[in-house]
């Protein structure tokens, strides 16, 4: 039976849910340390580790820079001891795959050792989403989030991708900028007012250009793909085990379809389908956000005497009213700042990836309508990274850089206004919200050179990939989806709220997660749990 664990209190990054919304999505990991048990105990399979696949792992190929590649594949590491017992180190990519020998950026890496020596298995490479967000601090509190008997077998590798936090990073505004970005009007009610927002996201990338210069143009999921081949092979392993969640599921699955006989067991947590257009991921993210605001007010109404009304639809309304009232008078939110309609979004969107986090957002939202935003404000800030002195991280500059190269399909912000029926009948609270997202990459000055699509990663082990019903940022269609396009792929579908499903009080999920990432047992077909 897998241990007990407690999510880290880690910040959330949500790309669905910025002042001009982008359609992929956030970090796996949640705002609070816990869920309450939402599905029935499975009975746990006798875990004893076996070893992965030892067969010699291509070489680069030679049509694409192997002479030269073969060099970064080559490299030694040099670990070093840092936070106590852990291992850090860092490494060389070519900062353009297409010219190996030109200028090459770092990656930061952490390790957490296995814990027995003798059974380890090998490494697990984790990736807890964003884009943005940092793997170093994701292994780093590997004890919160992964099993005992992960940690037993297996080192817990992460790294901050190409771009993001301690590797080579892409910086783009100060923090005063940031500010106004994170707090803008996310659904623009007139024309000035659109004008400014697709002010804001060109003055972004253009900052990106400016402070970054060609890294800004090198930054997409396929090339940070292409980077973990490199990591597997440094850390001295023939095949990759990887846990990704939620746009670590994108980042998995890319790289299962450029290196599929590299694959070794690899779970993708909170999928993305990367075969839909931009329209069609930001309709069902809407729909996702709706249905899991009317989960959080429906639990108040039934609870009885709920301060939002007394049926779901009062409540879900009540929200949009006091988000049009934000925007029209915001609220001081302490500290001589203020809440903005924004910030407001994020305050309410953040706690739905999180079911114990619903209380917080009762009392925030007590609050605010006594026309208090301090509590709001943490939880924006907490979805942004967000300090006292400022942004701990550069997970925001970075969230839209990797998705505006990984989006060739932006729709301008003239085309968004015919779009936006259409979105409000997915999301009455949120859907103008969703449309007008659609608009940020239009604005961006480095364009992607292509649009996702299918993957089908042919040829690689099996992969697991889960979805929840109630997801509010990657819904279980998504997962569905995914698992149908892979040739390897078996679904694991978690009855519940809140975001991702590993570590979630479902000990069904866990169970299943486990045994295959330290035994190798596949599911007899789909689970549910």
């Amino acid at each position: 039976m897998p241990t007990t664990r407690r999510r880290p209190h880690l910040r959330l990054l949500g790309a669905s849910a910025l002042p001009v919304v982008l359609s992929v999505v956030l970090s796996g990991c949640a705002l609070d340390l816990s869920l309450a048990p939402d599905g029935e105990a499975a009975p746990s399979p006798s875990l004893s580790s076996s070893p992965l696949p030892s067969e010699e792992s291509p070489s680069p190929d030679g049509d694409d820079g192997g002479a030269t590649l073969a060099g970064f594949y080559e490299q030694d590491v040099d670990w070093e001891r840092c936070r106590s017992r852990l291992e850090c180190a860092e490494i060389e990519v070519p900062l353009d795959y297409d010219e190996p020998a030109g200028r090459t950026i770092t990656l930061s890496l952490l390790r957490v050792p296995a814990e027995s020596r003798r059974q380890r298995v090998g490494s697990l490479l984790v990736n807890p989403g964003g884009p943005g967000a940092s793997g170093v601090d994701f292994a780093a509190n590997a004890g919160a989030y992964f099993g005992s008997e992960l940690r037993r077998v297996f080192d817990i590798v992460g790294f901050d991708p190409r771009g993001i936090g301690r590797s080579t990073p892409v910086q783009c505004l100060d923090d005063d900028a940031l500010d106004a970005f994170v707090a803008a009007d996310p659904d623009p009610d007139t024309p000035a007012e659109v004008t400014a927002g697709d002010r804001l996201v060109r003055e972004f990338g253009e900052g990106c250009v400016a402070e970054s210069g060609e890294l800004a143009s090198h930054v997409s999921t396929q090339e940070a793909a292409r980077d973990i081949d490199i990591i597997r092979e440094v850390v001295g392993d023939r095949r990759l085990s990887y846990f990704g969640a939620s746009y670590g599921t994108l980042l998995g699955a890319t790289y299962a379809d450029l290196f599929p006989e590299n694959v070794g067991r690899m779970v993708l947590d909170g999928a993305i389908d990367p075969s839909l257009s931009s329209i069609e991921m930001s309709l069902v993210q809407a729909r996702g956000f709706e249905v899991a605001l009317r989960a959080y007010v429906g639990a108040c109404v039934e609870r009885g005497g709920c301060f939002l009304g007394g049926t779901v639809d009062q409540g879900t309304q009540r929200i949009r009213r006091f988000l049009d009232e934000v925007e029209r008078t915001p609220l001081p939110a302490g500290n001589g700042r203020t809440l903005e309609v924004g910030n407001a979004v994020l305050g309410i969107w953040a706690p739905l990836y999180n079911k114990s986090y619903w209380p917080t957002l009762d009392a925030s939202l007590e609050a605010a309508f006594e026309g208090r935003g301090e509590f709001l404000m943490a939880l924006s800030d907490a979805y942004t990274s967000r300090g006292p002195d400022g942004y701990a991280d550069n997970s925001l500059e970075a969230l839209y850089a990797v998705n505006c190269l990984d989006h060739s399909d932006p729709i301008s912000s003239a085309e968004v206004a015919a779009l936006v029926p259409r979105f409000e009948r997915a999301s009455p609270t949120f859907g103008a919200i969703f449309a007008y997202g659609l608009s940020g990459c239009a604005q961006w000055p480095v364009k992607g050179e292509g649009g996702r699509g299918a993957l089908t990663a042919a040829g690689a082990a099996p992969i697991l990939v889960i979805g929840t019903s109630r997801d509010p940022a990657t819904p279980l269609v998504w997962a569905e989806a995914l698992a149908e396009q892979l040739d390897s792929g078996v679904l694991v579908s978690r009855d519940g709220d809140g975001h991702t499903g590993y570590n979630a009080g479902n000990d069904c999920v866990d169970d299943v997660v486990e045994s295959y990432l330290v035994a190798g047992v596949v599911p007899d077909g789909d689970v549910r749990c």
